[in-house]
């Protein structure tokens, strides 16, 4: 895809892998906004005010970002939440309930909200965010991987159903990245940041832009199950689940 002069809305774009994107497409030549539960300004890039589990939200922004932005073409569902889960503990399931409000349920709205302009469009790119652990359970935050395998599936069938449209479906597959300073000192393997988003910018300026953005990071996680890796890898993110309250 031509990262340039592209008109970029980033929901979940004020912090962490979403506003590195956000700052990449604008310094690429793009307009960019950046969506996120506060309008606050961020670098100096346009913000619009939007909560994800909302639909009246999401749809205000949508129409918002329109009448300002009317030649929109590129939408990113980067909003994400990625909670730790004890299933032994049946109050886990308010946390299952916002990962899934959230993770999937908010990224099929965004998407909704703004299908119909880019299919009159005749042209646009919708950028989903899924992860590694959609490939490669992390077993300490399992619904969190249920509903990155769940924005696998949805992007898969998004671009069958868009085929023919002129508007592409790209998948973004994070590893785990340092995207805050938290992040890098809780997990020494985490890419760092300006890496990644090195990597990832490359990946979506080849032609044709790839189904499935991957950075080398990623390439054990996506590819254990075919590399016979999968068993292995599981068992040592397993050792995490010592760290649960009365484990």
């Amino acid at each position: 895809m031509d990262i340039t002069n592209r008109t970029v809305f980033i929901v979940g774009g004020t912090s962490g892998i979403g506003l590195g994107l956000a700052r990449r497409f604008a310094a690429a030549g793009s307009t960019v906004i950046v969506g996120g539960r506060r309008n606050d300004p961020v670098d100096g890039l346009a913000t619009v005010e939007v909560d994800v589990t909302d639909p009246e939200s999401v749809l205000r922004a949508r129409d918002r970002v329109l009448a300002d932005y009317p030649d929109l073409d590129v939408v990113v569902t980067m909003s994400g939440v990625m909670l730790v889960e004890d299933l032994r503990d049946p109050a886990h399931f308010a946390s299952a309930e916002t990962t899934i409000a959230t993770n999937v349920l908010g990224t099929i709205r965004v998407i909704d909200a703004f299908t119909a302009h880019l299919i009159e469009r005749g042209v646009g790119t919708i950028i989903t965010v899924s992860s590694g652990i959609a490939f490669l359970p992390f077993p300490v935050a399992p619904t969190y991987g249920a509903s990155k395998a769940a924005v696998h599936a949805y992007s898969e069938a998004l671009r069958a159903q868009l085929d023919g449209t002129g508007v592409e479906v790209a998948e973004l597959v994070p590893p785990a990245v340092a995207s805050h300073p938290d992040i890098a000192s809780r997990n020494p393997h985490a890419l760092d940041l300006n890496d990644y988003l090195d990597e990832v910018m490359g990946l979506l300026s080849e032609q044709p832009t790839p189904h499935e953005v991957l950075v080398k990071g990623v390439l054990m996680h996506r590819w254990a199950e075919r590399d016979g890796t999968y068993a292995e890898l599981v068992a040592q993110r397993s050792t995490a689940l010592a760290g649960l309250p009365g484990r």
